[in-house]
């Protein structure tokens, strides 16, 4: 597979989540996983940001296990919870009491039974209603007396709604807070329910204000209470038709006396009935829009755990306040609710903020929500944000992740996570918004474990290939850079600009000639080995060995923007080793070697050449054939190592000398040489003045000013009598010095052999 179609084949695999995802987020395929990864993302959210602080304006009035015991098995009686009533509004001056508790039927207690405690219960203290009712008692009982005690007050009763497939009513529901006609036609804008469970006439009647009870309406399939109806829809036969409220929604209203209730839907719809988006609740002091989802629901502001201990609400047991155990006025202006947290009256719910958490409660929160306009919801065009970050991040991490090395790909995966996650939390905090992230985060996961599997399964053989293919020519360390991107490298010829380096030994025919062919043998493997060394820490390519002569060359197959600098520091330090390893050899008695080196820069083609049988990685053209062509010049110049002028200028921060401008075999065209000097490394004023005073002396000697160039060189010479370049340049000067000037003289030496 080509490095194009391996490179567009990784990018397609990793598409292929986004397109999973994309379909979950229209409704065309459902994940129930990535439903689930929705709810532990918005479950782990709310419970960090939940204020776990507590609300005094709201009390629960709680039916715990303590009152049970003082009190009897649930339910008690009417008269008690009568007394209840007006403890709270009466005498606690409390703003609101909701019962989250049902009146379903009418109390057992017979009036015999219910005379003795009469006293005891509403009417204490007023002796004539006493006798009024002891002269009655055949016709009061205590729902009667829970009735009475409704009258007048901000009480709200609760009721259920029901869905079976033959209309089922008991009780008697509320009026509606909204009619049939409130929504458009062609659309369902809350839950649809044709029975219902209600309180007794005698009690419904007289309650100001009623709300539905249903909590689990629309729990999720995990069971957990994460959204609660705040409206919904009842069409049965028995009762009115209309849009009822919830017990929290009619507690609310009724202790901000906010009247006012208008659906907001939200702009366009499709040419159809528009979705409503909010529900807007309205006093004289301030307006409150409620987000709601598609079924009227409103997402839980859990403040924290449930329970008396939770921290999130007062707790009283029920029975303290039917005794009166509360001083007077301790509830002024509290919204009361009446619930329970005793596991046997089966009214504990599972949700993000607890296992077990009480029913009432989940109103509680939702009231305490509504007061603080601590409101998240679900905005409906969060299938298109989601659709978007789908599309976004996975064109991200398609050709992200296919285009760079594995710590790379690692970065952009987890720079998209955070930068999704990111946007998500900010816009749940800061604009109250819950947008899905499940599905995105899934995606991207997936698309990095399927681009790196596929770079492992299918570029692996590649990196293998390319591992046997360079290994024998290469740097380990250079092969393990191209195994990143194998993809990049072939073996094919192209044209490049490289540095080539020819290293031969001198007088190694005439030690050859002397040595047993084993001890050639190890000589040879113990020289090439400390040279080659040399050159794969500098990042080289060993070409090939020809007898004596090692070739390589710097730029290929990794691009190396400084190939120069790294072959001249390269040549430098094979000097150097050819040096250490003669004193060794010095020690043990094996002949002492020397070495001369050619460097050329240039375009030259590099790749896979050679025949059917035998092949190798090489480089060819004109600047290669330069390169040997000026690698046994040294001996004439009396340095080590040659290098052109390409290769010079390629390589400024090193310190250079000019040697000649010559005219080598097959060469029309001169070149100038150059080598470099110990004072590039560690350059002194002395040195930088010889070498400005050579220069003056080629200068001179390319102007044929030859009595200037010999005044120059006198110094030189003075300092270093026995450097052969400054002795060939005396005798040339000299020489010429005997001779007329020539005008077609270009100062090139010319050399007709190697």
């Amino acid at each position: 597979m080509s490095a194009l179609r391996q490179h567009w084949a990784r990018i397609a695999i990793t598409l292929v989540p986004v397109v999973f995802a994309l379909a979950h987020a229209g409704g065309l395929w459902q994940s129930t996983f990535l439903d689930a990864l929705d709810h532990f993302i918005y479950d782990t959210r709310l419970r960090a940001t939940m204020p776990r602080t507590l609300d005094p304006r709201i009390v629960i009035v709680d039916i715990d296990d303590a009152s049970l015991q003082q009190m009897g098995q649930w339910p008690w009686r009417r008269d008690q919870l009568a007394k209840l009533t007006t403890e709270v509004i009466d005498r606690q001056q409390a703003a609101v009491l909701g019962f989250d508790v049902l009146f379903v039927e009418p109390d057992s207690f017979s009036a015999h039974d219910f005379l003795p405690h009469l006293e005891e219960g509403p009417f204490a203290g007023q002796p004539q209603a006493v006798e009024a009712i002891r002269r009655f008692a055949p016709k009061v009982d205590p729902d009667a007396v829970l009735a009475g005690a409704l009258i007048g007050r901000p009480v709200a009763l609760g009721f259920y709604f029901t869905r079976t497939k033959v209309s089922q009513a008991r009780g008697q529901l509320p009026a509606p807070v909204l009619p049939p006609d409130s929504f458009p036609d062609g659309r369902h804008y809350a839950t649809r329910w044709n029975g219902f469970v209600g309180s007794i006439p005698e009690l419904a009647e007289r309650a100001p204000a009623g709300g539905f009870l249903n909590v689990l309406l629309d729990a999720d399939q995990d069971g957990v209470v994460r959204s609660v109806p705040l409206i919904a829809r009842y069409v049965g036969q028995v009762g009115q038709p209309g849009y009822y409220e919830s017990l929290a929604l009619a507690v609310f209203r009724t202790a901000t006396d906010s009247r006012a209730l208008v659906p907001i839907f939200a702009p366009g719809g499709g040419g159809g009935a528009p979705p409503m988006e909010s529900l807007a609740l309205s006093n004289s002091a301030r307006q409150l829009r409620v987000p709601l989802d598609a079924s009227a629901s409103i997402l839980v502001p859990y403040r924290g755990p449930g329970g008396a201990s939770g921290g999130s609400f007062r707790h009283i047991p029920a029975a303290d306040v039917i005794h009166g155990a509360l001083a007077p006025g301790e509830l002024k202006g509290k919204i009361v609710l009446v619930g329970s947290s005793a596991p046997g009256l089966e009214d504990l719910r599972s949700t993000p903020a607890g296992a077990a958490f009480p029913g009432v409660e989940v109103h509680a929160n939702i009231i305490s929500g509504l007061l603080d306009g601590r409101l998240h919801g679900v905005p409906d065009y969060a299938v298109g944000y989601e659709s978007i970050v789908l599309i976004i991040a996975g064109l991200v991490l398609a050709f992200g992740l296919s285009l760079g090395t594995v710590q790379r790909a690692v970065a952009i995966a987890v720079l998209t996570v955070a930068v999704v996650i990111g946007i998500n939390s900010l816009l749940f905090m800061r604009a109250n918004l819950v947008l899905p992230l499940g599905a995105t985060l899934a995606m991207i996961g997936a698309a990095f474990v399927l681009n790196m599997s596929w770079g492992y399964l299918v570029e692996a053989r590649a990196s293998r290939r390319l591992a046997s293919l360079f290994g024998t020519y290469v740097p380990r360390e250079l092969v393990a850079e191209m195994q990143v991107d194998p993809a990049r490298y072939s073996m094919r010829a192209e044209s490049r600009e490289l540095t080539v380096m020819f290293c031969d030994m001198r007088g190694f025919t005439r030690m050859a000639e002397h040595m047993a062919p084993l001890d050639l043998q190890d000589f040879l493997n113990d020289v090439f080995s400390r040279l080659t060394e040399v050159i794969s820490a500098h990042r080289g390519t060993v070409d090939k060995y020809i007898g004596d002569c090692v070739m390589a060359f710097w730029g290929a197959p990794v691009d190396t923007p400084n190939h120069a600098e790294l072959a001249v520091r390269a040549a430098i330090d094979m000097v150097a080793a050819v040096r250490e390893l003669n004193e060794v050899h010095r020690r043990t008695g094996r002949p002492q070697i020397s070495v001369g080196i050619g460097l050329n820069s240039g375009v030259m083609s590099v790749g896979d050449m050679g025949s059917a049988i035998r092949r190798s990685y090489t480089v060819v053209g004109d600047a290669v054939n330069l390169a040997s062509r000026i690698e046994g010049l040294g001996v004439h110049y009396g340095v080590e190592i040659v290098a052109t002028e390409a290769t010079q200028m390629l390589a400024p921060s090193i310190g250079w000398q000019e040697l000649d401008c010559v005219r080598v075999q097959g060469k029309l065209n001169a070149v100038r040489i150059f080598t470099p000097v110990d004072a590039a490394r560690a350059p002194t004023a002395e040195g930088q003045e010889a070498l400005e005073r050579w220069n003056a002396v080629i200068s001179a000697y390319r102007a044929q000013d030859w009595q200037r160039g010999q005044a120059m060189l006198a110094p030189l010479l003075a300092m270093d009598a026995k450097k052969v370049l400054y002795q060939l340049y005396e005798q040339r000067l000299a020489s010429m010095a005997l001779q007329p000037k020539d005008p077609d003289w270009d100062g090139a030496t010319r050399f007709e052999s190697k």
